[in-house]
């Protein structure tokens, strides 16, 4: 036996699945120990010794396999061999090895590893799998930490080591966020062993199953409704390449800026209409547009997908410090706070500080005219340029109107509606509400009435430039009825 600690893997079911190193290791070994029961266990000859840590309720319960660890450098300090023996193979399905390497190599003492059957290839067996090529593996314990799995859902998954219920509600709560609540999957439960079960079910049950144990695996199918965003970038590198489309080819970033503007717009319309079906397609139109891009700055060698992720997902981290760091807010407008002063301080960093800047600055040109009108007056806010109240505002909207009213020159007339507009955007700001979303849903809302109206002449067999504006005016009010399903009481 070699001095520190030795980890033999016991393999997936009982003795006849041990390896011949593991039995030759066991066989002579005159104390073992084992942290969790085994189908093996009784027919290892030599001594058995749980290892039981102690209770910390400083640590979480997730963290005990860590706890275990440190027990075990803890005991193999007192001894100068000790055996440790863990179900499966130890580096690929031990929670615990891992955790122990680490410890045991900040602490000097050299770790050895006696290979054992893999539940992998028993979980493998025990569902028929024969190909296993694309299948994504992952870790319980890690998953159950996150609030979106790691995996591509167009791609089969196995998530390993479920010992507990508790555990396994923590873990469909993250699988929910990929993957549909009715969604059939599979648990296996000690495979290749006397007790092996396997239940299929729907993904939010579970939790619910009674034979969860330390060997229990998840396997998700590929789900053939959704696709992964690694797929969906290898259908644009293909589209870009020598043997792809000829359009998508030629395309540059120039060429592509106006239907980045077009998807973005058919986004919004899809949102004013509150129809998520259209939603979700008119967000894969607009996606489409940034991993197009990013395909294009990739095969011009100026940057990949993985630097447009990386730097959102660093500013993402820099500006929430309340959320993955120590600062304590408390509302909302905090936030905002903290937001813009990160902001400024990531533009000194770059060394873009202008001690002659103004507020205004970093309002983007291309913004619609009443975006950017509402942008320009949050800012001018940030420094107190602000009424004290909203009667303030009333009143602005008030005087610009009288001057509209009072204005003769063209050119006078413009600048006072333009002002009028202006203050109209600080009071929408003053009542939460986004202006350039409440003037699309007014368009709307008077495209359809106004083609109700249109309808309604057609059946009276005349054409709107035929009618008196008293005339359209009563077709007005019945189409409002109309819309508003109250057309039983147009009389």
């Amino acid at each position: 036996m070699s001095p520190g600690i030795t980890i033999i893997g016991l393999g997936p079911g009982d003795s006849q699945l041990w390896t011949e190193a593991a039995a030759q290791y066991l066989r002579y070994a005159i104390e073992v120990h084992v942290y969790t029961s085994h189908p093996s266990l009784p027919d290892i000859p030599g001594r058995l010794r749980y290892v039981t840590p102690p209770t910390d309720p400083s640590h979480p319960a997730a963290d005990r396999f860590r706890q275990i660890a440190v027990e075990v450098v803890l005991l193999s300090q007192r001894r100068p061999e000790f055996i440790l023996a863990v179900p499966g193979h130890p580096s690929l399905d031990d929670p615990v090895t891992p955790r122990l390497c680490a410890e045991a190599k900040a602490a000097g003492l050299p770790v050895t590893i006696v290979p054992g059957l893999s539940y992998f290839e028993a979980v493998v067996a025990a569902l028929g799998l024969t190909e296993v090529h694309s299948l994504q593996l992952a870790d319980a314990y890690e998953l159950a930490q996150l609030y979106h799995p790691l995996l591509e859902p167009d791609r089969p998954a196995l998530v390993r080591h479920i010992d507990d219920q508790t555990l396994a509600a923590r873990l469909k709560q993250t699988l929910l966020n990929a993957y549909p609540a009715d969604f059939s999957v599979t648990l296996v439960h000690s495979p290749g062993g006397p007790t092996e079960a396997i239940w299929t079910g729907p993904l939010s049950e579970i939790d619910s199953q009674s034979f969860l144990a330390a060997s229990a695996s998840l396997y998700l199918p590929a789900d053939t409704n959704l696709s992964g965003f690694n797929t969906f970038q290898q259908i644009i590198a293909h589209l870009r390449s020598p043997n792809g489309c000829p359009w998508d080819r030629k395309q540059t970033h120039q060429t592509l800026r106006p239907y980045l503007l077009e998807e973005t717009y058919e986004v919004l319309e899809t949102i004013d209409a509150n129809d998520p079906d259209a939603l979700a397609e008119e967000l894969g139109d607009l996606l489409l547009q940034i991993v197009l891009h990013t395909q294009i700055a990739t095969d011009t060698g100026e940057f990949k997908m993985g630097a447009v992720l990386d730097h959102i997902n660093r500013k993402m981290l820099r500006r929430h410090p309340h959320v993955f760091g120590d600062v304590a807010v408390n509302h909302a407008d905090e936030v905002k706070v903290h937001w813009e002063a990160i902001k400024q301080a990531e533009k000194a960093a770059k060394g873009q500080t202008n001690h002659h800047a103004s507020a205004l600055d970093g309002v983007a040109k291309a913004l619609p005219a009443l975006a950017e009108a509402l942008a320009i007056s949050k800012k001018a806010v940030g420094v107190g340029f602000e009424w004290p109240d909203i009667e303030g505002v009333l009143d602005k909207i008030n005087e610009e109107a009288r001057e509209v009213a009072e204005a003769t020159e063209p050119d006078h007339l413009e600048a006072e509606v333009g002002d009028l507009l202006f203050s109209i955007v600080n009071l929408a700001r003053w009542q939460n509400v986004d202006p350039e979303s409440a003037l699309r849903s007014t368009s709307a809302r008077f495209t359809q009435r106004f083609k109700q109206v249109e309808a309604l002449a057609q059946a009276q067999g005349r054409q709107l430039s035929e009618m008196t504006l008293a005339e359209m005016d009563q077709l007005w009010d019945q189409a409002k009825a109309i819309l508003a399903g109250n057309a039983d009481n147009v009389g």
